[in-house]
């Protein structure tokens, strides 16, 4: 007799058309092959994190397929990739448990509900956590750049690239090819800097380097 398997959609978002969902869906896709779990959609989003409810229109469509009892679960990469603004994440993690359907971030290998049914306290601390991490990532590199040039200015620093120099920005996005790609594909400052093992403040650089030059939108 054929098992029947668990249909599941995945859920993928990124803010700009310059970065790309592929990475994020092929990792997920065989996710759910391993687990053995049948993808019966996929919800591709290009929209900022911090937008209104009413604009997500992957997340509504997730939640259409939850209420029609198309799919027992939601593939996401990491909370971050679901929203940047908690009343968001912990909405909709509330209206997919209120269809008995569970959420699933791959980053840390953790759902929101048990194979009983019931609610796994330990994802919901997580995602709480989780979720004011992801709000708050953009606003503290945000105040770190805007407190540096504010002391740069302070001290007289000539702000821009310094006449002569052979490093330009598009150099230095050249030399750390590895953090602009873990970038555009959406990972945090945070995974990026695990994943290519290079400074924090590195990442941090490069990341400013592409807000500055449109490359990457400071969600």
């Amino acid at each position: 007799m054929k098992s029947i398997k668990t249909p599941v959609a995945i859920l993928v978002r990124v803010s700009t058309k310059k970065q790309e969902t592929d990475r994020q869906i092929n990792e997920l896709q065989a996710l759910a092959a391993e687990k053995g779990w049948e993808v019966v959609e996929v919800l591709r989003e290009v929209i900022s994190g911090r937008a209104e409810e009413n604009e997500r229109h992957g997340l509504l469509r997730a939640e259409e397929l939850a209420s029609q009892g198309a799919i027992k679960k939601v593939l996401v990469h990491e909370i971050s990739r679901l929203a940047r603004r908690n009343s968001t994440a912990h909405k909709f993690v509330e209206n997919l448990e209120g269809y008995g359907v569970s959420l699933y971030w791959k980053a840390q290998g953790v759902e929101t509900l048990l194979d009983n049914g019931k609610r796994n306290p330990a994802a919901g601390m997580m995602l709480a956590l989780l979720a004011e991490m992801a709000r708050s990532e953009v606003e503290v590199l945000r105040e770190r750049i805007n407190s540096g040039l504010a002391e740069a200015r302070r001290k007289g620093v000539r702000l821009g690239r310094p006449v002569g120099t052979k490093q330009s920005a598009s150099i230095v996005l050249k030399k750390h090819h590895d953090i602009v790609r873990n970038l555009k594909s959406g990972q945090s400052v945070r995974n990026t800097q695990k994943i290519t093992g290079k400074g924090m403040s590195t990442v941090q650089r490069v990341k400013a380097l592409m807000i500055s030059l449109e490359q990457l939108p400071s969600r």
